[in-house]
């Protein structure tokens, strides 16, 4: 499934994120940069221990990455140049903010991506597995972003979702239309 926005193309594929050959691809990182389960797992352990070390100088130097922010690593042994790390919101109960700073997650990449100059972008579901965030939600809220930020002066021409289950991908697809 795929949207054009002005010179960028949005699409949706069922898959694994760490196998896209892409510019970059996007982390749901914790605050603490540290590596996790779910997305985040299999990120480092794809890519390598060099992901980590430049995880670690990242948190040596700034404490880490608060909710709604990202920073940017080589993408290690991955077909990625790059890895930006973004950092969700745990879901509470929707009172949080957390819209705002999912909302700011999916920004700070976009920003980053387009600071490094980067033509092509692939993100997962942020925040939606162990953070807890409704799926429908979560998928109106990047879709929205995304196409936002396509509206002006990009170089990016292309961004996928990269989705690990049917459930989510339908939700995505839900929020594309």
């Amino acid at each position: 499934m795929q949207k054009k926005i002005k010179d960028t193309s949005l699409s949706l594929h069922r898959g694994d994120i760490t196998a896209q050959e892409v510019d970059a691809i996007v982390n749901a990182a914790n605050s603490g940069l540290r590596g996790g389960g779910g997305v985040d797992g299999a990120i480092h352990r794809a890519g390598g221990p060099a992901i980590m070390e430049e995880c670690n100088r990242i948190r040596q130097m700034d404490g880490g990455c608060p909710p709604g922010h990202a920073v940017i690593t080589s993408g290690g042994n991955l077909k990625a140049q790059y890895v930006i790390h973004a950092v969700g919101p745990i879901y509470r109960d929707g009172a949080a903010n957390e819209a705002d700073i999912l909302r700011q997650a999916y920004e700070s990449c976009l920003k980053l991506a387009n600071d490094y100059e980067l033509a092509s972008i692939a993100f997962p579901s942020i925040s939606t597995g162990a953070y807890g965030f409704p799926v429908d939600e979560a998928a109106r809220i990047a879709i929205g972003a995304t196409a936002v930020f396509c509206m002006d002066a990009t170089s990016l021409k292309e961004v996928r979702f990269v989705l690990f289950d049917q459930f989510t991908f339908n939700a995505f697809a839900e929020a594309l239309q």
